[in-house]
């Protein structure tokens, strides 16, 4: 049994596949949510461990047996503050994050009976629950300290660290580049892991705290330059994300239907019905992480009749996950593994690719082997992976396409701090950034506390 067939198993009642779990659209919840008899009878079965591996490998140390042991004890509410106080953005992160390869692998009871709980359900349950109720934001503002922060993303990160300053007493104000707040929550899940306009309804929900003040249209470099950020607050922390994308460098590249799947699922997010999205009949998508399953998986919900995910390595070597990669099969994704992209085929209109075959030559290196093979395309999408804007970013030493930072999250610009993507702290995922954020905003804390001194 695959992950993915192990966690519709274990849904109580749920006992059809996830192609069956569809709606006519295609973009339903991927996870239907836990009722209130599913979320108790679930929580009887965590073993409430003492030092509890779950929450080692929780990047944001959410205390799991805890805020588990409040939802079998009826008590949802409480395990949702558990939650919160240590990951604002918990609900997303329920909903998103890989927990199948973070606190749900390391469960005890995947020893036991070979399945874990379901700590990610478990936790959408109590937030959810709680955000439901409209009640007074659940954390209280400490006195206000008078100082200002400055803040560039209105991302995980930049989220994040905005609701702990202010948390913290200090006045915070977020320039933000698009439309909307959210970052990737809004812009680069898939549609069905983001139902229910939920991503703006965490961030109304964050922005309850108070003190924290959003600038939308606001780009760094365009509208923004960080010295007058600097001039102007006390603190200024940078959660840019990673804005650029990785060339295939072919020729033709910039032909139409070749795009970035980063930009197809921003647009399929902001199109109502989604059914209104154009797809290709044949699509190629391009790369082995979690943006390539969720394009691939999107068109092929859109419509597209043949989908191929082309990788140039094994499926052990994908940083998509076994349960996504399950997941791409499941909905009719052809997967083909080592083999790499060597020339885009167009004739007036987009033809398809040619792709070389791949393997490990004696010391480990990735070849061709000289033997290719063609695919028909009229569309191509791009995951191959995000890139920092650098100009944008002038006395902030950048090494290996990362702003370096020290253990404070200070970069080499004093006073100016970073975190999430834009930054190497560990996986490059919603739950990191939100950890990332958030003892930013502790450190910048203590900064503002030094300088005043």
């Amino acid at each position: 049994m695959t992950i993915l067939q192990a966690k519709q198993a274990q849904k109580s009642g749920a006992n059809h596949s996830v192609a069956d779990s569809h709606t006519d659209d295609g973009f339903s919840d991927l996870h239907p949510a836990y009722s209130t008899l599913q979320a108790m009878a679930e929580s009887n079965r965590c073993l409430y461990c003492y030092d509890a591996p779950c929450v080692t490998a929780c990047p944001t140390s959410i205390d799991i047996p805890s805020f588990i042991r409040k939802i079998s004890t009826a008590n949802p509410d409480g395990a949702a503050k558990t939650i919160l106080s240590a990951n604002i953005m918990g609900g997303t992160c329920a909903r998103a994050c890989p927990t199948e390869v973070l606190c749900e692998e390391a469960c005890v009871r995947n020893v036991a009976e070979d399945t874990a709980v379901e700590i990610g359900s478990l936790q959408r349950f109590a937030v959810d629950h709680l955000m439901a109720r409209d009640l007074p934001h659940p954390f209280k503002r400490a006195p206000e300290t008078g100082k200002q922060i400055a803040i560039i993303g209105a991302g995980p990160a930049g989220l994040s660290c905005a609701h702990r300053a202010a948390m913290l007493g200090h006045d915070v104000t977020v320039f933000e580049a698009k439309a909307k707040p959210g970052g990737l929550n809004e812009y680069g899940l898939a549609a069905y892991k983001m139902t229910d306009d939920f991503a703006q309804r965490e961030v109304e929900f964050l922005l309850g705290i108070g003190g924290i003040r959003i600038e939308y249209g606001k780009a760094l470099g365009r509208d923004i330059n960080l010295q007058a950020l600097k001039d102007s607050y006390d603190a200024v922390f940078v959660g840019v994300g990673l804005g650029s994308t990785n060339n295939l460098g072919l020729k033709g590249e910039e032909f139409p239907g070749v795009d970035d799947a980063i930009k197809f699922i921003e647009q399929l997010r902001q199109t109502e019905p989604k059914s209104d999205m154009p797809v290709g009949n044949n699509v190629i998508v391009i790369g082995g992480g979690n943006t390539a399953i969720d394009a691939a998986v999107q068109a092929k919900r859109l419509g597209a009749g043949e989908v191929t995910l082309v990788y140039r390595r094994g499926p052990e070597n994908m940083s998509a996950t076994e349960f996504e990669q399950d997941l791409a099969k499941t909905n009719g994704v052809v997967v083909r593994y080592w083999a790499k992209p060597v020339a885009i085929k167009a004739n007036g209109k987009l033809m398809g690719m040619s792709f070389e075959k791949t393997e490990l030559d004696a010391s480990g290196k990735l070849v061709g082997t000289g033997e290719t093979f063609d695919v028909p395309a009229d569309q191509i999408l791009k995951a191959i992976g995000q890139k920092i804007k650098p100009d944008d970013l002038a006395g902030m030493e950048i090494t290996g396409g990362k702003i370096i930072v020290d253990d404070t999250y200070q970069t080499t610009a004093p006073g100016v701090f970073a975190g999430g993507d834009c930054i190497k702290s560990g996986e490059d995922l919603t739950v990191q950034s939100v950890e990332d954020g958030k003892q930013a905003a502790i450190a910048i804390d203590a900064f503002l506390k030094t300088t005043s001194a």
